[in-house]
């Protein structure tokens, strides 16, 4: 009988070790500056990963005005300021804020960021769980919108009489 207990939490300790495993992900932390140049150079960085071929060549338009947006916020308070230390207590929160709004928006469109899904194959109810990053989900979207386009434009008459 206590073999069989043993038995049951030790598979239960695997169990949760292993789920432990799997949520103990942590987000990189992208924007982070203690002093006004360290500020800068941040912000250049990022700014030359959302050009083509960069790591957040995926942000849209909206997302970087919001990230200039805060970029501006920051910027004005490293000017007052200077550095992190010299800051009191509501700007502190507030500058913390203004990089956890970009972070989150250069998190969610990292190139390198894995997507995983569960999707029972054509045939099969039986679901299997496949990872791709999200460049590759970008590039094939797009791909597919490209042949999309090509599609119409062979199929659309040219003005002529039928």
């Amino acid at each position: 009988m206590k073999l069989r207990f043993w038995l049951v939490g030790v598979v239960t300790g695997m169990a949760l070790l292993q789920a432990s495993a799997v949520y103990a992900y942590k987000t990189e932390v992208v924007v982070k500056a203690e002093n006004k140049d360290d500020f800068t150079a941040v912000v250049a960085a990022v700014h030359q990963q959302m050009q083509s071929g960069g790591r957040y060549e995926f942000v849209d338009q909206n997302e970087r005005q919001k990230i200039d947006a805060s970029f501006a916020d920051m910027q004005s308070l490293f000017d007052k300021y200077g550095t992190v230390a010299q800051m009191d207590q509501n700007t502190k929160v507030q500058l913390f804020n203004d990089q956890e709004a970009v972070n989150a928006i250069l998190t969610r469109r990292d190139d390198k960021r894995l997507v995983c899904e569960s999707v029972a194959p054509i045939g099969s109810h039986i679901p299997r769980t496949t990872c791709r990053t999200y460049r590759e989900i970008e590039l094939e979207r797009s791909q597919t919108q490209q042949m999309q386009q090509q599609m119409l434009q062979v199929n659309t008459p040219r003005g002529g009489k039928g």
